[in-house]
């Protein structure tokens, strides 16, 4: 099993289940989790081709750079029982990524197939929106992504940043209470890098500090906007500095006193570019 730290987590790459012959390159791209997607990305003709090519690929594909794992369908289809049926005896599944949750007991049916706490819900739904801290608070979920495009959908709201400021904040605080990683939806202009990059850093501001990718050419643009500035690391290991001179004093940098919150953001600064 591929080593599955998801303090380190910023980027994670869709490929579709139903192009084997992505399989590889994708996995090579350089994200931090690839998910092999057997939902949105397949025809319905063509569940259970993709479905075998992905179980071979994940149970050939022993020397792995990073974890690698599969979006099943939701529970509201008909092919969410045979994906689980597939995963109660498949090998090298790294992750499971679970869409449109509405109910705790869909994900517990998951974990039964798939027999480890190692989930990722997509947050797609008005339901999952309204249950954010109990999904998040889940034992089986290890992280989420922000589904704005099929929410969208749902409720009749727009892409835009105002219709999706409560769905990112509900979701960014839930999963960061609970010290699990959330990511940002896929950026859809897979040629507007500057746009991807201006994006990520509004999400990075409420706290989300990962993102989804279509393309591998999306992943170089995530890392870069995730990545603290110089000066950000620079104030960064001069409060931690100042914080270890106090020895449990009362520490002050230019003449201000450095409390708690300030040397948790100060580490996480750092944690950051060391991942970077």
């Amino acid at each position: 099993m591929t080593d599955f730290d998801s303090t380190t987590w910023r980027s994670l790459l869709f490929v579709p289940g139903a192009r084997p012959d992505r399989f590889a390159k994708a996995v090579a791209a350089g994200a931090d989790l690839t998910c092999i997607d057997l939902e949105d990305a397949v025809a319905p003709d063509g569940k259970s081709e993709a479905r075998a090519a992905t179980l071979d690929f994940l149970a050939a594909s022993t020397d792995r750079p990073s974890p690698v794992g599969l979006r099943v369908n939701s529970f509201d289809t008909e092919w969410f029982a045979a994906d689980c049926d597939a995963l109660r005896t498949a090998t090298g599944v790294d992750f499971v990524m679970m869409p449109k949750p509405m109910a705790l007991a869909e994900i517990d049916a998951l974990r039964d197939a798939f027999g480890q706490d190692r989930i990722i819900v997509v947050m797609e739904t008005a339901r999952a929106i309204g249950m954010a801290e109990a999904i998040s608070d889940h034992p089986a979920v290890c992280g989420a992504i922000y589904g704005a495009i099929d929410l969208a959908g749902e409720i009749g709201c727009d892409l835009s940043w105002e219709a999706h400021l409560y769905g990112r904040s509900r979701c960014a605080a839930a999963f960061g209470a609970a010290r699990k990683p959330l990511f940002d939806v896929p950026y859809l202009d897979v040629k507007d890098p500057e746009g991807l990059k201006a994006a990520t850093r509004r999400a990075k501001s409420l706290g989300i500090h990962a993102r989804a990718a279509i393309h591998p050419a999306q992943l170089a643009p995530i890392h870069d906007a995730l990545a603290p500035t110089d000066a950000e690391v620079a104030h960064a290991e001069r409060v931690v500095a100042a914080f270890g001179a106090a020895q449990g004093g009362v520490a002050l940098l230019d003449g201000k006193m450095i409390e708690l919150p300030v040397i948790k953001a100060a580490r996480r600064t750092l944690a950051a570019a060391l991942r970077a």
